[in-house]
């Protein structure tokens, strides 16, 4: 029996959907050849049956672990590359086998749960975790911390440098748990840039703490941070089309409360990106418009600060300011 009808056989006997699952690994020509195959079977017995479930069996008690493999391929790199060069190669080559699934669980989670998940952790943890999660989701979960703690993490996520390869399996250890057993590989993401993106989707009142708290520890860092930080009147810097992009993304009556808080050159440029009807309605709403509290306009400017991010992450705008560039 060659190995095509074999295979024919092997997944003729498995439920639909485990099948499906099997097919999506193969290349097209590949599932059209067995796809053929198994049109052609009939007639078969169970002695064939039997057989190619024993060959299956056999072939997959032979096959030598994953772990194998791995010390395999680090040997080689290794050999190859150096000790440095290679472990950075490798968390890469390995990255199937690395976060994903656990920390997905953790996006999807309600910020609640998750806070209360892991508050209790040592805060490096608690900043590896973050780190990896998605910056709205990381920013709701400090906010739900203690000041205390809510400022140690970000600090230790601004001074993060990754998780070494020979601390992988220990924090692996510490978080199969709560991470249903899913490792968080070597970040890249950690450091200046990350503390700037999740402290620009705190509160003014909590993001001003944190980095008071960075100044103390070291002023340059926090100047680092500060800069890296995209902050509502950055808007200015954008050009007309990423305005208007933007502005089909935003509700008009965000745009009112948010534009509140902002310089008259900024409201400005918003409403000549408009047609000259909807600029109308937008000057009439905020000057009829009594006071709004302080919270909720920064509350707005934070919202749409969220969406130019995505926008951005998207490609369908270019963050930038004179010659250096967001993104």
């Amino acid at each position: 029996m060659t190995g095509l009808r074999r295979t024919a056989l092997l997944l003729l006997m498995l439920e639909e959907e485990s099948a499906a699952e099997v097919f999506k690994h193969f290349p097209p020509n590949q599932i059209q050849k067995i796809s053929k195959e198994m049109t052609k079977l009939s007639d078969v017995s169970h002695a064939d049956i039997k057989a190619v479930l024993e060959m299956f069996h056999g072939d997959l008690a032979n096959t030598p672990s994953l772990d194998k493999y791995d010390d395999y391929v680090r040997s080689v790199l290794t050999k190859a590359l150096g000790s440095d060069r290679a472990n950075t190669l490798i968390e890469d080559v390995l990255e199937h086998k690395v976060g994903g699934i656990g920390i997905d669980a953790l996006n999807m989670m309600d910020v609640p749960e998750v806070a209360e998940m892991i508050k209790d952790e040592h805060p490096q943890i608690i900043a590896t975790i973050l780190i990896h999660l998605d910056r709205a989701q990381a920013a709701g979960v400090l906010e739900l911390f203690d000041e205390r703690l809510r400022n140690d993490v970000v600090l230790r996520v601004a001074t993060f440098t990754g998780v070494q390869p020979a601390a992988l399996q220990e924090l692996t250890e510490v978080l199969g748990g709560m991470l249903d057993g899913q490792s968080l590989k070597r970040s890249k993401m950690g450091g200046v840039r990350t503390a700037a993106e999740i402290l620009n989707l705190l509160s003014a009142g909590q993001e001003d703490t944190a980095l008071e708290n960075i100044r103390a520890y070291n002023d340059e860092l926090a100047q680092k941070i500060v800069d890296e930080m995209f902050l509502f009147e950055n808007l200015m810097d954008l050009d007309d089309r990423s305005i208007q992009v933007l502005l089909r993304q935003i509700e008009t009556t965000s745009l009112v409360v948010a534009l509140k808080g902002a310089d008259d050159a900024l409201v400005e440029k918003f409403l000549r990106n408009m047609s000259q009807r909807a600029a109308q309605l937008i000057r009439e709403e905020m000057e009829t418009r009594g006071p709004i509290r302080v919270s909720q306009v920064e509350s707005e400017q934070k919202a749409i600060l969220q969406v130019v991010r995505r926008l951005a992450d998207s490609g369908e705008i270019v963050l930038s300011s004179g010659d250096d560039a967001f993104v």
